[in-house]
């Protein structure tokens, strides 16, 4: 759930590091008249110069500490560079949260605090995580959100524990077309546009049902409005899910968080990571490793994830595909529109996939070798007489 430069030089950041040695600068406290002063700015660019008040209540360090007892080890979710995520109960609202303790010295900073209250309060979505309060008494900044109960998806394709049940493919597209939704809201409902910058697995958060919401919007971008084509910015997100025009330039553009969703689309169909060092050198970035083999359908029982195990619509594993071969498109003209996205996926996710009467596959098949269905499997199993239950009705 963090996040970092996708390209930079080494002697920058070692001046920059310098620099702030030399400054021990202390940092900001949100209360301060400077920190209002950027708040209202900030609140008045994202929501036209209106005077509406943010929705996030304003909670005290000691209640969040209470409702953590104290921050303690066994409430602890998660932890990354921007700090720590606990489980905790507000007494004040009755309800189950996740509490964002930010790390201090950080990945996060005061600007990111900020632009994420404000984002949250100004959008509200289905597809998007609801805040429902922050705190900055002090030095201290928190975050508190709706709880996730299941987690992120990351924590479902990637390094599953032994025993836990995998995500089957009709669960994987209602994932996949929800936070696409998430992101169409983004790009196409909100005034302005925001480009969300940071999508990737472990910011898509499952709710009951495995429901997806966007989360982590402190990296969040207003999009270009009017005749502008992009925002120049500093390069941030997170290495293998940056757009490749963005690292190279700076220019942010929608289509650089279509090209992030086609990463994560991909992840979500064949279960590798965006970026795995453990791998071979050519197999290390998944969209480098993946397309090459979109253009043979001979090799799509290559792609899909084994721990699928053959259960999933032929038709709609291409389909799949072809979305995010186009999402990843290294020419960012040639990438949908998210809603196009949204529109395919949906579909997708509509088609429920039913094993009991679809094709079973193999990916050790001969390309050419017609795939069983589940009933022929039961055939062969029982001596080609039928399945158990079909020879107990004939025998009574």
């Amino acid at each position: 759930m963090g996040w970092f430069p996708c390209s930079g030089d080494s002697n920058k950041k070692a001046k920059a590091k310098k620099k702030m040695k030399m400054q021990k600068k202390p940092i900001d406290r949100i209360s301060s008249t400077s920190d209002k002063s950027k708040m209202d700015s900030l609140w008045a660019s994202i929501n036209g110069g209106s005077d509406n008040n943010i929705t996030a209540k304003t909670l005290t360090f000691r209640e969040l500490a209470s409702a953590t007892k104290n921050f303690r080890a066994e409430c602890l979710l998660g932890e990354g560079g921007f700090g720590r995520v606990y489980k905790g109960y507000l007494e004040s609202i009755n309800q189950v949260v996740a509490i964002k303790q930010l790390n201090r010295d950080g990945l996060q900073g005061n600007r990111e605090f900020l632009v994420e209250v404000l984002m949250l309060s100004l959008l509200h979505h289905p597809n998007l995580v609801n805040l429902i309060g922050y705190c900055a008494d002090g030095d201290q900044r928190l975050l508190v959100y709706e709880y996730m109960p299941l987690g992120s998806l990351e924590d479902h394709l990637h390094d599953v524990a032994s025993g836990k049940k995998r995500l089957d493919w009709n669960t994987r597209m209602k994932i996949a077309a929800g936070a696409a939704r998430g992101l169409e809201y983004l790009h196409g409902k909100a005034k302005p546009p925001v480009i969300y910058r940071d999508l990737k697995c472990a910011n898509i958060l499952l709710g009951r049902g495995y429901h997806p919401k966007l989360s982590d919007f402190g990296l969040a971008k207003l999009g270009p409005v009017g005749d502008n084509t992009h925002v120049s910015t500093r390069v941030m997100g997170t290495y293998g899910y940056c757009a490749p025009e963005y690292a190279m330039t700076g220019q942010l553009t929608l289509k650089s968080d279509v090209y992030s969703f086609g990463v994560v689309l991909l992840e979500i169909i064949t279960g590798r990571k965006a970026i795995d060092t453990s791998k071979a050198a050519a197999e290390q970035s998944l969209v480098a490793w993946a397309r090459p083999l979109f253009k043979d359908r001979t090799k799509f029982s290559v792609i899909v994830d084994p721990e699928l195990k053959g259960q999933y619509p032929s038709r709609g594993l291409y389909q799949a595909l072809a979305v995010a071969a186009m999402c990843v498109n290294e020419h960012p003209d040639m990438r949908p529109v998210i809603a196009d996205v949204v529109t395919a996926l949906s579909f997708l996710a509509s088609q429920k996939y039913e094993p009991d009467t679809e094709q079973v596959r193999s990916p050790r098949l001969a390309p050419h070798t017609p795939p069983r269905t589940k009933r022929d499997r039961d055939k062969k199993l029982s001596g080609g007489r039928g399945s158990e239950r079909e020879r107990t009705r004939r025998l009574s």
